[in-house]
């Protein structure tokens, strides 16, 4: 039987709340769904009420609040199905990357992940899927086979590249929330069991040369050696290091699908810089999550980014200006190296579309609905500063806060897959029954 919760049920608090608290959802009604058949109900309920549909999974990419409408938390769906001959996965709504990783590893298989093991697994496809290992494998939306929708009719739909075909094109990469309720995937599987990867700590003092290293670096490994930095004021809390704690570092992290011994060749030149910490090694791979070590405690975090065509010495050094040490930014401010695989076409064409860029500038920030706006003013700052070296688009996976526009969103994409989409919307969902994530309209 279908769970509908209103403001006075006991649980009401426990449903509407996600990782990222810088939205409050405050839904007229809540479903805690547990099968497909709970959100078609769900969905069916809304629209008979005039109500419109939004979803919760893991929370880490929230939009608009939901106040006054209809929340589905999916997070019960937890279901998970290994085909080890096909390799290829069936993952429901509420899967987390962890778990599926784990549950791949046992047939000697993983996913493409993304570097948090507890963003949902279906949030993280539709949205295109920025893996840890992309530049060797491209990007996660070119590797699902199917999905499963419920649309604004309260139908449940199997949507393939040859059945649903603009319905499949749409939400891999254009659909998360706004055309319906994914309730499960069905994406490939790799043949990955390890990795030599990890990180790397250094203080302020080396940050300007670490920077300008790894900008030339990057121009000169293989598309099987993903890295990033992150540029942070660690916190002074006593669960960190020592070495760590209220300091300004940059963390290198490296993931390599290669060898040991020509990992440890590729990496040589920044053990030479010598790092406060060193933690890179081979690895089983469901240890991926630990390479970027992201906080798992709720928090009310606003993010912006911007794909760059180039990162040189010249960017670097334009960079700390405004994230660096002495700069005092109230965020903290993460480099990741795409290209390779990332920036070539999938399989089965998806919305995702624009695929230009060599680097993803990320920045994020916690901040309280008072404070945003003086974050959002640092934002604008730092990548009017970067301007030179982008390409004008963003990465979509790395949009949150309830203050992204639509033409934010839409330098995601290609013009005539903006339109595309738009028509798309129109035709599967003609009332906005899905409007409370980000759209393009």
């Amino acid at each position: 039987m279908t769970r509908y919760l209103n403001t006075t049920d006991p649980d009401y608090d426990d449903q509407r709340l996600g990782y990222n608290l810088a939205v409050e959802h405050k839904p007229e009604i809540i479903v805690p769904a547990e099968h497909a058949a709970h959100v078609v109900d769900a969905v069916r309920h809304a629209t008979d009420r005039g109500l419109g549909v939004a979803v919760l999974a893991t929370g880490h990419g929230p939009s608009r609040p939901a106040d006054g409408q209809l929340l589905i938390n999916t997070s019960r769906m937890d279901g998970i199905t290994i085909d080890p001959v096909g390799r290829w996965a069936r993952v429901e709504a509420g899967v987390r990357g962890g778990a599926l990783t784990q549950a791949a590893a046992v047939h000697g298989l993983a996913p493409l992940a993304g570097s948090s093991p507890e963003v949902g697994v279906v949030s993280f496809h539709l949205g295109g899927g920025l893996g840890v290992l992309g530049r060797s494998l491209g990007w996660a939306v070119d590797h699902v086979r199917a999905i499963e929708v419920v649309t604004a009719d309260g139908v449940l739909r199997r949507s393939t590249a040859t059945s649903e075909p603009d319905l499949f094109w749409a939400l891999r990469g254009g659909g998360r929330g706004t055309l319906g309720v994914v309730v499960a995937i069905e994406i490939d599987l790799h043949p990955i069991t390890r990795l030599y990867g990890g990180g790397m700590h250094f203080p302020a003092d080396l940050a300007d040369r670490v920077l300008s290293t790894w900008a030339e670096w990057t121009a000169t490994v293989p598309e099987e050696m993903a890295s990033s930095v992150l540029l942070i004021r660690m916190p002074d809390l006593p669960a960190l290091p020592e070495e760590l704690r209220g300091r300004y570092v940059a963390h290198l992290r490296f993931a390599f699908t290669g060898s040991v011994a020509d990992g440890q060749r590729l990496v040589a030149p920044f053990r030479a810089l010598g790092p406060i910490t060193d933690t890179v090694t081979e690895m089983p791979y469901p240890q991926l999550g630990t390479i970027h070590a992201e906080p798992t405690a709720p928090v009310a975090f606003h993010a912006r980014n911007r794909v760059l065509h180039t990162f040189d010495v010249a960017a670097a050094r334009a960079l700390l200006q405004h994230a660096g040490p002495a700069a005092e930014a109230p965020y903290l401010v993460e480099l990741r190296h795409t290209g390779g695989a990332l920036g070539r076409a999938g399989a089965v064409p998806s919305a995702l579309g624009r695929r230009d860029g060599e680097f993803v500038l990320y920045a994020g920030g916690a901040a309280s609905t008072s404070e945003a706006p003086r974050l959002r003013a640092a934002y604008k700052r730092l990548f009017e500063e970067m301007a030179p070296w982008g390409t004008g688009g963003v990465c979509v996976n790395f949009l949150s806060g309830p203050d992204v526009s639509a033409a934010e969103l839409a330098s995601g994409y290609r013009p005539e897959d903006v339109l595309r989409l738009e028509a798309i919307k129109r035709a599967v969902d003609p009332d906005n029954v899905f409007r409370t994530h980000h759209g393009l309209a």
